[in-house]
């Protein structure tokens, strides 16, 4: 009985570290990132935490799919002003509606929220100071 205990316990430990994000170190992705251009806005979008892990639903940018709501990790949206909505979908949508201007820099956290089948994740925008703050733990995860 211990030994089955041990190692539904390693496989849960293995399941968790291998759905979190492995690429480059968000300090690391935005020495080499460009700058916002003068005719777009920019979007970070992430999730720094590792509870369930193993929901990952895609995340959409006006039904649009732009990445995956991958645990410790993050990506960027390029694009011009306008009015956008980012959803995620799990057995619930839940979705946040922003303004972008030219220049401008957002910061959208991916919550997990208890559902009654599933997690949920929730897009959050975040004050800059707490975005930049926070994205720093997580790492690129690549565009979709």
């Amino acid at each position: 009985m211990r030994n089955k205990l041990i190692a539904g316990f390693m496989t849960g430990v293995f399941l968790i570290l291998t759905g979190c994000a492995s690429g480059p170190k968000f300090a690391e992705f935005q020495s080499e990132l460009a700058p916002v251009t003068e005719n777009n806005g920019r979007i970070y979008v992430y999730r720094n935490s590792a509870f369930g892990a193993a929901i990952q639903p895609a995340v959409r940018l006006n039904d649009e799919v732009v990445g995956k709501a991958k645990p410790k990790g993050f990506f960027v949206i390029d694009r011009p002003a306008g009015n956008y909505v980012i959803s995620a979908s799990t057995e619930a949508k839940r979705s946040l509606s922003l303004a972008l201007a030219n220049g401008e820099e957002k910061y959208v956290r991916l919550e997990i929220k208890i559902g009654l089948l599933a997690g949920h994740i929730k897009p959050v925008l975040v004050e800059p100071d707490i975005g930049k703050e926070e994205i720093k733990k997580t790492k690129y995860i690549g565009e979709e």
